[in-house]
């Protein structure tokens, strides 16, 4: 955006906060490019005031543009630029509106997701759509991983959609309501595996939830992370040769790494890390936590 002709007159962004385990105040990384390029930024802590949306109009912005802001805009805000309000939505709407459609679209199996450029209205991630790009979610995708990857669509997407705009090509498609899926924020607690879900949902899990906040699960109550698996086998009776291992319990140690029953199928854990030290190939932490074969986990 600042390669383009249109000038960015300010930057709004939530306050900086403290990160990681020393809890150094750090500036989110969009404040610290505008002030790289003498930019003024705005970081209010709330809307609700009325002292932003001040602020707000003091730049008399011609189209305000959002992206991960994080923050509901009052409906005053959304009215206030010429040309309104779009948003940078890390989905294909309709599926997928709110806060965590990234880890949403893997933890359900998505095939495909994207970017939607949209108008934006009060409420949340209903606006018409302007413009998409999809991509195709590999096998190996993690949540982190196509988080990054959807950043670098989105800004393709928008400078598209603001050339077609200038062009006068960009059309407005409403949303069709039948087809709305919802993505809520996701917890911490979420990331705690439930043995009793399929292989395939487990292995989706611990990539959707990598690097926050990870899947974990319990070995001999001391926490273990898995960050990366493998479905061997998603039938019925793959949970032990008779069908009757109890989900989370150990089938096998073998060199590719355990093999764990799961309530439809079995996994193979490929990476751990269990509390306290780095991650590993879980072959090699099985055999120095010396896991068994019959252990539960979780």
């Amino acid at each position: 955006m600042l390669a383009r002709e249109d000038p960015v007159v300010g930057v709004f962004t939530r306050p900086d906060a403290a990160r990681g385990r020393g809890l150094a105040v750090v500036s989110p990384p969009v404040k610290q490019l505008a002030e790289e390029h003498g930019i003024p930024v705005v970081q209010p802590r709330t809307w609700k005031d009325g002292t932003a949306l001040e602020t707000f109009a003091s730049f008399r912005p011609d189209l305000a543009i959002v992206a991960a802001y994080g923050r509901l805009l009052p409906q005053a805000a959304l009215d206030l630029p010429r040309f309104g309000c779009i948003n940078v939505h890390g989905s294909l709407l309709p599926r997928w509106r709110g806060a965590d459609p990234i880890r949403r679209a893997l933890l359900e199996g998505d095939a495909e997701t994207g970017v939607t450029i949209m108008r934006m209205v009060l409420e949340m991630d209903a606006g018409p759509m302007l413009w998409k790009r999809s991509t195709r979610i590999e096998p190996d995708d993690t949540g982190g991983g196509l988080e990054l990857r959807l950043a670098e669509l989105g800004g393709e997407a928008l400078v598209e959609a603001l050339d077609r705009w200038r062009a006068g090509t960009l059309g407005e498609h409403e949303q069709d309501a039948a087809a709305v899926t919802y993505a809520p924020p996701l917890q911490k607690e979420d990331g705690r595996v439930d043995w009793t879900r399929t292989a395939a949902e487990i292995e989706r899990a611990a990539r959707a939830f990598s690097p926050w906040p990870g899947a974990s699960t319990l070995r001999r109550g001391a926490p273990l992370q898995i960050w990366r698996a493998l479905v061997v086998d998603a039938s019925p009776a793959a949970s032990g040769s008779s069908g009757t291992a109890a989900p989370g319990t150990v089938l096998a140690t073998e060199a590719a790494g355990p093999l764990v029953a799961t309530g439809r199928g079995s996994l193979r854990l490929l990476e751990v890390q269990a509390a306290g030290k780095r991650r590993m190939a879980a072959s090699d932490w099985s055999r120095g936590a010396r896991l068994e074969i019959g252990e539960r986990l979780g």
